[in-house]
């Protein structure tokens, strides 16, 4: 699987999945529970949304989920995002594309 990395919301954002369901959505939760020992810290869940923040090597980091974008991983503070956050959603997509595949 290649993940793709764009810049679309003022941040960096690693696009797992395009077009697919909320089973790729909860797949990838549990592979960022299971493999990387994420916990999430907060869940905003809705009929076509779900937003879960968590924290990765110390930075604040979304799993977001859409029925019209698909899944992806972005900083929590998307729009002014630092660039130690957009460098934190690079390298967890490194390592998820190695167990994604």
């Amino acid at each position: 699987m290649n993940l793709t990395l764009r810049n679309d919301y003022g941040c960096t954002e690693a696009v797992i999945d395009e077009n697919c369901g909320f089973d790729k959505f909860y797949g990838v939760a549990s592979l960022l529970t299971d493999k990387l020992n994420v916990n999430f810290t907060n869940k905003i869940d809705d009929s076509n949304t779900s937003y879960w923040d968590f924290i990765f090597n110390g930075h604040k980091l979304t799993l977001h989920y859409n029925i019209y974008n698909g899944v992806s991983i972005l900083p929590v503070r998307s729009k002014g995002a630092i660039p130690e956050d957009n460098e934190a959603v690079k390298a967890l997509a490194r390592v998820l594309e190695d167990h994604l595949q």
